[in-house]
């Protein structure tokens, strides 16, 4: 006896449905940044469609934060795209570590769901089992991604709408959210505290530099704590709780 056509059906959707449910909180944690960053970068000079092709093309939210420093700096295209390139590059990692564990699926559908790799989502779908769907990962993906650019639409609109002085003062709003993004890694790891530290004060002193002044102190300054903190502090640096 052949088995129905729903019961295949729902064999078939299972998988998706689950990764949909296992990435709603993650989606729900995008909400309030991406609304934020809408919010920062109408008051950046962005418009609409560059603020939401922003979150649909780089879909990276601390790298689009930074973005937005470097454009309010007048930084060039080459400096933005290196830098988000350096923030960005563990993603190829992850994506190798899920590649290993996911199902044999098309190169095409597995360059989407690639896309949708986040911190949040490798994190769930690395715990969800030893073999990954495919459409587990579309599911996970596709939820959180709907978030971020939905929401970051959302906050330009509501954005628009705010006296000017309130929105020319929300430039301060992006150092608080790099503070928030920076302190529960900092309460966790010592070397964390060391390397933000020395990149700030690295990008300082390039800051009296004219040709360093922008993106391209950032670029340096990162790079260069990275590699030193690295080379000295060997190890997680972990703090015990």
């Amino acid at each position: 006896m052949l088995p129905s056509t729903a019961l295949f059906r729902n064999q078939t959707q299972m998988p998706w449905k689950k990764g949909i449910q296992a990435g709603l909180p993650i989606a729900i944690g995008y909400m309030p940044i991406a609304f934020t960053f809408g919010l920062l970068a109408k008051s950046a000079g962005l418009t609409l469609f560059e603020t939401v092709g922003m979150s649909m093309i780089v879909f990276a939210g601390a790298s689009q934060y930074i973005a937005l420093s470097m454009i309010a700096a007048a930084s060039g295209a080459v400096e933005l795209i290196l830098t988000t390139f350096i923030m960005n590059i563990r993603h190829l990692l992850m994506s190798a570590s899920l590649n290993e564990r996911a199902e044999d699926d098309p190169k095409w559908l597995k360059g989407i769901y690639a896309f949708f790799i986040t911190d949040e989502t490798f994190s769930v779908a690395a715990t969800s089992g030893k073999k990954i769907n495919g459409g587990y990962l579309l599911g996970l993906g596709l939820i959180a991604y709907s978030s971020w650019v939905v929401f970051s639409g959302i906050g330009f609109l509501m954005g628009a709408g705010l006296p000017a002085a309130l929105q020319a003062s929300m430039g301060i709003a992006l150092y608080a959210m790099f503070i928030a993004l920076l302190v529960p890694a900092a309460k966790k790891s010592r070397k964390v505290i060391v390397l933000a530290g020395t990149a700030a004060i690295l990008n300082s002193l390039f800051s009296f530099v004219p040709s360093l002044n922008g993106g391209w102190g950032i670029i340096l300054s990162t790079s260069i704590s990275a590699v030193t903190i690295e080379f000295f502090m060997r190890g997680d640096g972990t703090r015990e709780s």
